[in-house]
């Protein structure tokens, strides 16, 4: 096989683990247009802690670097693009750092070189969006001069049992010969191997749908909640009870956030309407999902009057902020929803969370949030609202922390049935 010199371009939760593990077979130089996380990085620290530091700087020493300088990518001749693809305040797909990104290939690409796309995106957005501008920039011809492949990213943050490099993958490329070059060479770092697509947009439409189909089936779950706690029967309960059979899908109802199942499932919502089909099934999906903060917050309102608190001016403490469990990823955390809902009622609220930046989420959502123990006051709040399932959460003896009659909310559903006042 041809001797390949990898650029990464994107160092976040998917191209920074993705960089590593090339690193380990290929020389590999990681792009990013933010000095302070290349900074970082060179010096042996992943914030997203997707990559420990022992793994980071034992690449580090074998020869990986990161850079911002476009010059340092230059003479590389297999560049894989792993940015971002989020929506706009309309949920509109926003392909802008992709279309930045592309623009970036172009500067750099030469003649007999490939780029794979990881982001993800509705079929066709390869060909018709990223794949011109190549063109354009670079005065070359694509599937002459340079060549493309697809192969759709899937890590999960703060997940270390599937790991990067347990993933199985799947490939395409933009001819036949391409895509056996794109297989073998992400086969050669995968301990699962690969599965090659037969185009690309088929590898772009399968990933669109594993993230479309987790949604539907969570909001089949959180308005499974919705009923069963209108009639007053505990959802888990219910959820154990089912599960005794050997075909059903066990899953649990819960807050839907981060950049993959909150976002993409839009991709596919907003090309469908092109095609004039209407997705009803996804479009509900996400509204029921997206208005799951809102919910939770209105249940725990419920419940504080039940107890008889006045819940005007209440003081409250939300555990957790991320949007999943022993991970610092804030993004699109429905658990912000439910602090504006409660916001409306009392400005005493308190957010803690031990995994989040603190600096992060105040420049993302303009809120405060606690970072110590120190917020852990005997007989001090009306309401305790477990929002994210932080292992370090598991320890708090949460039932001290309440005033008389003072309530908890259980979310994740991972405190026992009987401390928790009301559970999702």
């Amino acid at each position: 096989m041809k001797e390949y010199k990898i650029a990464v371009i994107g160092l976040g939760y998917v191209g920074l683990p993705l960089a590593r593990l090339f690193s380990t077979k290929y020389q590999t130089i990681g792009f990013d247009m933010n000095q302070s996380r290349v900074d970082a990085l060179n010096a042996g620290h992943d914030t997203t802690l997707e990559v420990s530091d022992e793994l980071l700087q034992a690449a580090l020493k074998a020869g990986f670097r990161c850079t911002t300088q476009l010059s340092a990518i230059k003479d590389c001749n297999f560049y894989v693009v792993a940015v971002p693809t989020p929506v706009d305040m309309n949920n509109r797909p926003d392909l802008k750092p992709l279309w930045r990104a592309s623009e970036t290939i172009g500067k750099v690409i030469s003649r007999g070189d490939i780029v794979v796309y990881e982001s993800t995106v509705y079929p066709g957005v390869t060909e018709e969006e990223c794949l011109p501008i190549v063109e354009k920039i670079s005065g070359l011809k694509f599937n002459i001069d340079f060549f493309a492949g697809y192969s759709p990213e899937r890590i999960n943050p703060g997940d270390k049992e599937h790991t990067v490099e347990k993933i199985k993958k799947v490939t395409s490329g933009s001819t036949l010969e391409v895509a056996d070059i794109v297989d073998r060479v992400y086969s050669s770092v995968l301990i699962n191997g690969t599965h090659k697509a037969p185009s690309i947009k088929v590898a772009e439409a399968s990933k669109i749908i594993e993230n479309s189909q987790r949604d539907v089936n969570i909001a089949f779950m959180n308005e499974l909640a919705k009923i069963f706690n209108a009639m007053g029967i505990d959802t888990n309960d219910v959820i154990e009870a089912a599960a005794s059979k050997w075909n059903f899908i066990k899953l649990k109802p819960g807050l839907v956030g981060g950049h993959c199942i909150s976002v993409d499932p839009y991709y596919l919502i907003q090309k469908a309407q092109v095609y004039g089909v209407l997705p009803r099934i996804m479009f509900a999906a996400r509204r029921l999902n997206d208005g799951m903060g809102a919910y939770v917050a209105n249940q725990v309102i419920k419940c504080m009057n039940k107890n008889g608190l006045i819940v005007k001016d209440s003081k409250i403490l939300i555990l957790g902020v991320t949007f999943k469990e022993n991970c610092p990823d804030i993004r699109n955390t429905k658990v912000i929803d439910m602090y504006h809902t409660l916001k409306e009622y009392t400005d005493n609220i308190t957010v803690y969370d031990p995994w989040a930046k603190a600096e992060d989420v105040k420049s993302e959502y303009g809120i405060e949030i606690e970072k110590t123990s120190e917020v852990f006051i005997m007989n001090s709040f009306d309401a305790v609202i477990l929002a994210v399932g932080h292992r370090e959460f598991e320890k708090i003896a949460v039932r001290d922390l309440l005033q008389e009659n003072g309530i908890i909310y259980d979310v994740k559903g991972i405190l026992p049935q009987n401390v928790a006042d009301a559970r999702l």
